[in-house]
């Protein structure tokens, strides 16, 4: 059996990554640029699809983002990224952004996002991936709200192929 038919738990490709905020990375008022947050949810989704994977993605939608909360210079940002649903060739992932204060220990949710990613083979034309193993409850209910937004997905993209507004 291989890789890509034995399926992968969504904690086998999970990721964190984290960067303490600068004043390049800000405004004037010292609150850190939404396009330096979106760099490094991009950042985070895309190694967790290329774990789950095992090859090249690309990104081909983000579904939604969302700003809770600001994050300032000085903060440090922790993104977490996991796999939620794959389908044939693409797959969901999750990303949520935490700022810590890494003086107080203090974090704050600040940002959540859903991206899909294609798998790509040696030519870049998509590829199928390995199928998802879903072990625990919360694992089971990502796997369900991710099956309605990719459902959502395909009813926009049918409306925009026939020219109707989704």
């Amino acid at each position: 059996m291989t890789e890509q038919t034995r399926g992968k738990r969504p904690s086998d490709s999970a990721i964190t990554i984290a960067r303490q905020m600068i004043p390049s990375d800000a405004n004037p008022l010292g609150i850190v640029h939404g396009g330096e947050i979106l760099k490094m949810v991009d950042e985070a989704g895309g190694l967790a699809a290329m774990r789950h994977a095992r090859c090249p993605v690309v990104t081909v939608r983000l579904d939604s983002m969302t700003f809770l909360e600001p994050i300032y210079v000085g903060d440090l940002v922790v993104v977490k990224a996991m796999v939620n649903w794959v389908g044939r060739t693409s797959m969901e992932v999750g990303i949520r952004v935490e700022a810590e204060n890494p003086v107080t220990g203090v974090r704050t949710h600040t940002n959540t996002a859903f991206a899909v990613y294609v798998a790509l083979d040696e030519e870049g034309r998509p590829k199928p991936v390995p199928p998802l193993v879903l072990e625990t409850e919360e694992e089971k209910r990502r796997w369900a709200e991710a099956e309605k937004r990719q459902q959502h997905r395909l009813v926009q993209r049918k409306a925009k192929q026939k020219g109707e507004k989704p």
